[in-house]
């Protein structure tokens, strides 16, 4: 097998194949996350039965694809199914055959069926086809396991997963893949001969994210720069629309998803929900939840609460590093090259801010680095009230264990060097924090860099240093 990381959804899939009973696995995730390699791969393509939806076709053309994979599999009819239940019907007939292939070791018949959400057309009877052949057929079947893919998340979740009708409680896995973390990005590029520092490694997250699709198209004789002008700001660029393809591949209607997204990170903390509908235009209701909902089950957004805001409700944010970049740099289309912009102020000022998420986004390294990898915590960011003399602290890990960890990220090109001036700023926030919240915990000031830090009569104001080596673990 050829895979990168993964150690939990492989788990999930070999444990699929041990139990001695049918299993029903649902696999979701964001668009170009992995989750198709993934299923591919670790099966080394054998399967019982593989087929996929098609984008934007209507029935017809669904099955006559569906068709295409009945042939390949040992089906004779020819004939395209005249509808949903006759197809899988005709799939029930390829799994019963002598001959159906098998995985090696369990025995199992695997089909997997990718992309399904495309399948459900319009005035279609995917649904109610395919609710029939599980729970008629699928679910008696101890040598079976159905796996079933989609990245149009909220499909994936509204029509299996919280399925009020014949899939109640029938999935017996489901797996949500996400993007890959610093260490497998690391682990991608020397796997792909691409040579990257733990700096531009960084960097290239905070453009990126961990999205093993758009990290397979770095082209490894140039530079990251190169790469980034040539994958994104370029017109012919393979990433230059994606942003606007994003949405509407995942969501049906995604105007709001759109509007939330682009209202929310106009607010590096995010905005709480009377903010966010007065702001977008976007009705408060069943609509704004269930958007909300799928934007985080697609990893786009967080929601938290911080030590102030408990009963005023949470806080909504942007934490995909690719929507972000997008959102600041291709949305107006006003920056024509990347290699241009680097160096300049606005570039650090960006980058500064980018770290953050990436920190955010690798709260288990920084709990692990801690020492605290098994204790409960909450994250968020926090706002003195005060108009003049006050502070902002963007990570703060509420910990179980009475320890609120007040955490300051910092990228530089070199170590980091704590100033007088610096060492009495992080003075007043724990003291405005203290006094201002006043929580019945210890405050433990923590540095979180890029690049090191370099060791001066100043660092003795902070009691935890993490390195970027940390965040790789």
């Amino acid at each position: 097998m050829n895979i990168i990381g993964r150690e939990r959804e492989q788990d999930i899939l070999e444990q699929c194949l041990d139990y001695k009973r049918p299993e029903f696995l649902v696999v979701f995730g964001r668009r170009r996350v992995g989750k198709t390699f993934l299923i591919k791969e670790y099966f080394n393509e054998r399967f019982s039965f593989y087929t996929t939806g098609i984008p934007d076709e209507k029935t017809r053309n669904q099955l006559k694809a569906f068709n295409e994979s009945l042939k390949l599999y040992g089906d004779k009819t020819g004939t395209i199914p005249k509808d949903w239940f006759e197809a899988f019907s005709r799939l029930r007939m390829v799994l019963e055959k002598e001959d159906v292939q098998r995985d090696y070791s369990s025995g199992k018949k695997v089909v997997f069926l990718d992309e399904v959400p495309w399948m459900d057309t319009a005035r279609s009877d995917f649904k109610s086809a395919f609710d029939f052949f599980w729970n008629s057929y699928g679910s008696s079947q101890k040598d079976l396991l159905l796996i079933v893919c989609g990245s149009a998340t909220s499909w994936i979740i509204n029509n299996i997963l919280n399925d009020v009708g014949g899939f109640h409680n029938r999935v017996t896995k489901q797996m949500h893949i996400d993007p890959f973390s610093l260490s497998e990005c690391e682990t991608f590029f020397k796997n792909n001969g691409i040579i990257l520092g733990k700096d531009k490694i960084i960097e290239s997250y905070m453009i990126f994210g961990g999205i093993p699709y758009y990290l397979n198209l770095y082209d490894r004789r140039l530079s990251f720069a190169q790469n980034v002008d040539s994958l994104i700001f370029d017109e012919r660029g393979d990433l230059h629309y994606e942003y606007e393809q994003l949405f509407r591949s995942l969501f049906k209607n995604a105007d709001n998803h759109i509007k939330i997204i682009e209202t929310m990170a106009e607010l590096k903390k995010g905005l709480q929900r009377t903010d966010l509908v007065q702001k977008s235009g976007v009705s408060d209701g069943e609509g704004l939840t269930k958007a909300l909902k799928e934007l985080e089950q697609c990893g786009f957004i967080r929601h938290y609460s911080n030590a102030t805001t408990k009963k005023n409700g949470a806080f909504y944010q942007v934490i995909d590093p690719f929507v972000l970049f997008s959102l600041n740099f291709i949305r107006d289309k006003q920056m024509k090259s990347w290699q241009a912009f680097i160096k300049s102020p606005e570039y650090y000022a960006w980058r500064g801010n980018s770290f953050e998420i990436v920190c955010l986004l690798h709260v288990p390294q920084i709990k692990a680095a801690l020492g605290i990898a098994g204790v409960e915590s909450a994250e968020y960011s926090w706002r003195s009230k005060k108009k003049e003399g006050g502070a902002q602290i963007d990570l703060l890990i509420d910990r179980a264990d009475d320890v609120i960890n007040l955490c300051e990220m910092k990228c530089t090109d070199n170590e980091f060097e704590i100033s007088s001036k610096y060492k009495d700023e992080l003075i007043h926030k724990a003291d405005t924090f203290m006094d201002e919240v006043q929580p019945a915990k210890a405050i433990h000031i923590t540095l979180i860099t890029s690049n090191g830090v370099k060791k001066n009569e100043n660092l003795d104001v902070v009691q935890n240093i993490i390195g970027p080596e940390k965040l790789f673990d």
